[in-house]
């Protein structure tokens, strides 16, 4: 029975994570949740009313690589120019595609820098195409290109219209077809419709924006990305609130890259055939001076062909040579033969063919031959002066002596015929010996022939490849799909849009939640104060009510009360008699003193309610105002009870002695219920010294005989030490605190104040607790009283 209220829910008051507990705080304020969502909603439904909606087109396109033998180019890649190009990455293509100058020739093919709207309340439309009205620049487009300008245009009637160009200036009336000047030029404005009557009341706005502008504009837009890091098959992407305009806006850039690419495949081809012209030129002229250089050779060397040539110095040389040398062995034969002759009268047989070719010494050799037989037959048989033996010695002489001239005039043939000979084997060897350099020239005059003739015949053929390839250029792209559009807007997604509202209004309220609870030190249930201050009791919970006797701004219980407010205060005193009576307390067991920390805790108005609580059991209740510096209970009961204001009370007893405790003490009836009262009376100048006299034992022992239960209604013991100067004189001690208005810091000099024992039997109770926040989840109510059934448990009746 000693064990605290409060020790038996320490199992419950664990600092472990409780979830049940976390989303208790945040279910109890649903309502926040709720009203955050539909405001969320609202505005996002503002957001996608009043949000023009966005579409997407797509188009995908294949490169064709110039690597292709079918590419025009792929003939020129064998130049030694083009070869050394490598070929466009599918990166660079996309570089290309978006480029300056592909996306500034789409603005001028759809007219893109000059924009119209329609304007409405508060959006404005742009439109594309089904445009009601032209404008006619009398400007050039050059002009026209620079020009940042603005103007409205509102129809009155079926010739006219009022033109400003700021939309808070005085508009002009102009008639259609009428000249309007402006500082880049002229303009005319008609009505295209056949039935301009039909754009009265209609308005527009025309936007006309540099070139430079419209084409950076379009160029952040335009999004062109590889279907894979391998592919060359590219996909191009655009948004935009006209899905007629992102579908245009994309086939005219393919049409413009393809144009783009083939001028520039063109521009290549001819510059190539180009240059190649100027090379056949060059090499033509220099394959003629190369002719007429080996022209030039030939006729100097007095050649015509240089091997066939020097086969016949060859054969000449051998021919000579052996002719000089038979022309030598019959000088040497001569020779021999004129040895051979000898002297006169000697006479000697010769060789028969000493005359070698020459037959008139061969006749006169073989007739002195066959003289000498003769002569040496007839010496055998006569002397030699025989006459016939001198006559042929004299004929013999005579033989030998033309033989003799003949070899002479032999030996001068043939010594003219080997001079002759060696003259021309002389020549013939310095024509042999010259041969080869001969050669060398030629076959290096020949060589540089060779190479400009095969590179004139080479350029030739490629000259004709890039006459062909201008005319017959292949297509430098193959388109896989054609643009096409969402068909519904993908920006703003209503989807998503719609799901981040919810988001948004869930985690607003979640966040302020729990930045508040985060920074909230304040307490606000039974629990809050059980985990603050461990091991002191708490009797209870006193709700926030709105129904109920209200006195003064006070709600008061009443007899026979169901309310709320009275189940609370039974629970109250309860357990205040469960803790009573496992307290073995001797002296003023019944005197129950109500105190908080600071003012404004609700001291007065739980003293006064649990006074009327203990008086409708029946016993005998005595409320004392013991607060003599800021007396409440008077100001509370003075609207039922009348009560004079200059009664005695408290203070009077204590400063006089005269006055007895019996006449300080009045009953009253309060809500049909019967309470003796002991008010605080006038508010002394010296409120300490007085609870500290003699007389205020006097006081508590009559107040202790005479009741079953005192509730005294003192001072904040923080505050001032008025209640500590009388805490001898209570039983048990009620330290209030209120929800959401007591701070936890506060709550140390409430547990000093219960370690220290300078209040006795110290009890706690929270007041002012929001019924959403009571401590275990727990509702008070009667269990008798009707529940309200919601709109779904509603049954019909049968």
């Amino acid at each position: 029975m000693n064990t605290d209220l409060s020790n038996m829910g320490n199992s419950t008051n664990s600092n472990t994570f409780n979830l049940k507990k976390s989303l208790a705080i945040y279910l109890k304020k649903w309502h926040w949740f709720a009203l955050s969502c539909v405001l969320a909603f609202g505005v996002f439904y503002m957001l996608l009313r009043y949000t023009t909606p966005l579409y997407s087109a797509f188009a995908k396109i294949m490169l064709i690589s110039e690597t292709d033998k079918a590419s025009p180019t792929a003939a020129l890649q064998d130049l030694a120019p083009m070869a050394n190009n490598a070929n466009a990455e599918v990166e660079d293509e996309i570089l290309v595609m978006t480029s300056r100058g592909v996306v500034e020739n789409v603005v001028k093919a759809l007219n893109l820098n000059v924009q119209y709207f329609t304007q409405g309340r508060i959006l404005e439309q742009e439109l594309y195409k089904n445009i009601p009205i032209d404008i006619n620049f009398i400007a050039s487009d050059s002009l026209l290109y620079t020009v940042d300008f603005n103007f409205y245009i509102d129809v009155t009637s079926a010739g006219n219209f009022e033109y400003r160009v700021y939309e808070d200036e005085a508009p002009k009336n102009v008639a259609f077809g009428q000249t309007i000047k402006t500082h880049f030029g002229s303009m005319v404005i008609t009505p295209k419709a056949n039935d301009a009557a039909s754009l009265v009341g209609s308005d527009f706005r025309v936007q006309i924006t540099p070139l430079d502008i419209a084409t950076n504009n379009l160029r952040n837009l335009i999004q062109v990305y590889q279907s894979n890091n391998s592919s060359k098959v590219l996909n191009m992407y655009l948004e935009d609130p006209i899905p007629a305009k992102a579908r245009d806006i994309l086939n005219q850039l393919i049409k413009e890259y393809d144009t783009y690419t083939t001028q520039l495949k063109n521009v290549r081809a001819k510059n190539t055939a180009n240059f190649i012209d100027s090379r056949v030129e060059l090499i033509a002229s220099d394959l003629v001076s190369v002719d007429d250089s080996i022209v030039r050779f030939k006729t100097g060397n007095k050649l015509t062909d240089v091997t066939s040539e020097a086969g016949q110095f060859l054969s000449s040389s051998v021919e000579n040579e052996q002719a000089l040398a038979g022309s030598k062995t019959q000088l040497r034969l001569l020779n021999y033969m004129d040895e051979s002759l000898g002297s006169d009268n000697s006479f000697q047989p010769i060789p028969s063919n000493i005359g070698m070719g020459d037959p008139a010494i061969s006749g006169l050799a073989s007739k002195y031959n066959e003289l000498l037989a003769n002569r040496q037959r007839l010496l055998q048989s006569a002397g030699e002066k025989n006459v016939v033996v001198v006559e042929l010695d004299r004929t013999l002489n005579s033989i030998k002596e033309s033989l003799r001239q003949s070899v002479n005039s032999s030996k001068k043939s043939l010594n003219i015929q080997i001079n002759s000979l060696e003259n021309q084997s002389s020549r013939i060897n310095s024509k042999i010996y010259s041969v080869p350099g001969q050669e060398s020239k030629l076959r290096g005059i020949e060589r540089k022939q060779g190479i400009k003739e095969s590179l004139y015949l080479y350029l030739l053929q490629k000259r004709e490849e890039a006459a062909i390839n201008l005319t017959a250029t292949a297509p430098n792209l193959k388109i896989l799909d054609e643009a096409s559009d969402s068909g519904s807007p993908i920006s703003p997604n209503k989807k998503m849009l719609y799901i981040a509202a919810l988001f948004l209004g869930l985690i607003i309220p979640f966040i302020i939640i729990y930045v508040a609870d985060l920074l909230d030190t304040k307490i606000h249930n039974k629990e809050d104060l059980e985990n603050e201050l461990k091991n002191i009791s708490v009797l209870g919970e006193i709700p926030t009510v709105k129904d109920g006797i209200l006195k003064d701004g006070i709600l008061l219980v009443e007899k026979n009360d169901r309310s709320i407010l009275s189940e609370s205060f039974r629970i109250i005193r309860t357990n205040f008699d469960f803790v009573r009576r496992g307290r073995n307390v001797t002296a003023y067991d019944n005197v129950v003193f109500v105190t908080s920390t600071v003012n404004g805790e609700g001291k007065s108005f739980f003293s006064i309610n649990t006074a009327l609580t203990m008086a409708n059991t029946g016993k005998r209740v005595l409320l004392m105002g013991a607060d003599i510096r800021n007396p409440q209970i008077h100001n509370v009961l003075n609207d039922i009870l009348k009560v004079d204001v200059n009664a005695i009370g408290l203070t009077d007893f204590l400063a006089d002695k005269a006055i007895a405790t019996a006449n300080i003490i009045n009953t009253y009836t309060v809500n049909d219920i019967t309470i003796d009262i002991m008010f605080s009376g006038k508010i002394p100048p010296n409120p300490a010294e007085l609870l500290m006299s003699n007389r205020i034992k006097e006081v508590f022992d009559y107040a202790s005989e005479q009741y079953d239960i005192v509730i005294v209604d003192t001072a904040p013991a923080m505050l001032v030490t008025d209640t500590l100067l009388i805490s001898q004189y209570a039983g048990h001690t009620v330290y209030l605190t209120r929800a959401g208005y007591t701070d936890k810091q506060v709550l140390n000099f409430a547990r000093e104040l219960h370690a220290t024992n300078k209040l006795n039997g110290m009890m706690l109770v929270v007041n002012d607790v929001n019924q959403s926040n009571f401590g275990y989840g727990a509702r008070y109510g009667y269990y008798g009283k009707p529940q309200k059934k919601g709109f779904f448990s509603r049954k019909p009746k049968a």
